[in-house]
């Protein structure tokens, strides 16, 4: 099984040979392939989201179409703070507010200027996570950029409790990003339930079972260099007593 820099960086080599990406590249990125609005289109179908009334979305340009159709269809938007940066981990954006413009709003620059930042005790019940993704494949593992940012954004979430066990889980990628191997997979690793292509819905259970979700941080697999370098995994190791 290759590790997952290797997987990294042979698709972020192969979708900038392929040019199905914006930008001059996508090493280091979520990458912003071409068509993420057709795949953000397919995903507004699914039952899940067409129920869904809280989302929360990770921040990247990959994902803005889908966080724009949440916002046009009256969905509560939480969208992650980038590198986890504020004790307030998520931007809530309300399409109520005249300020929102959907179009304007899923940016992350106009997300900064009208949403309100939030911490998660603030949120409510989280309906849909999208998640942005380098690589994943059928079974629903996925690999991300290498920063661990969503894997700890779910598990802020799940430890307080605003994100359950049940809650789907998908991520939009260009079909170049569907791997037909096995990918690296550990206990912070948050799996996916469906991804959703340009021109596909991969479900990716079946009627197998799901692989356990995360249940909050695991600091053990955290070095101090990570924990100080985000505000709130400070505050919680202090209020924890965990000793640095």
């Amino acid at each position: 099984m290759r590790d997952k820099w290797a997987i990294r960086e042979a698709v972020w080599t192969a979708l900038e040979t392929a040019r199905v990406v914006r930008g001059k590249t996508v090493h280091d990125k979520i990458p912003h392939f071409l068509g993420c609005e057709q795949a953000a289109a397919l995903a507004a179908e699914l039952p899940e989201w067409q129920a869904a009334r809280a989302v929360k979305s990770n921040p990247d340009q990959a994902q803005r179409p889908l966080r724009q159709l949440a916002l046009e269809q009256g969905k509560l938007l939480y969208m992650a703070v980038p590198r986890l940066k504020d004790e307030r981990v998520f931007i809530e954006l309300d399409p109520t507010r005249p300020d929102v413009v959907p179009a304007k709003a899923a940016t992350i620059s106009g997300a900064f200027r009208v949403g309100r930042p939030v911490y998660v005790s603030e949120m409510p019940p989280i309906d849909l996570v999208v998640s942005g993704s380098v690589a994943v494949n059928r079974q629903g593992v996925r690999v991300g950029k290498g920063g661990g940012f969503a894997d700890l954004e779910y598990g802020l979430a799940t430890a307080a409790g605003v994100v359950r066990p049940e809650t789907p889980v998908i991520s939009t990628v260009h079909p170049m990003q569907v791997l037909d191997e096995d990918l690296p997979w550990t206990q912070h690793d948050v799996p996916l339930d469906i991804v959703v292509t340009t021109d596909a819905v991969i479900r990716c259970h079946g009627s197998g079972e799901r692989r356990p979700r995360p249940t909050g941080i695991y600091w053990e697999d955290l070095d101090e260099r990570k924990i100080r370098s985000i505000p709130l995994l400070v505050k919680l190791r202090q209020e924890k007593g965990q000793v640095a």
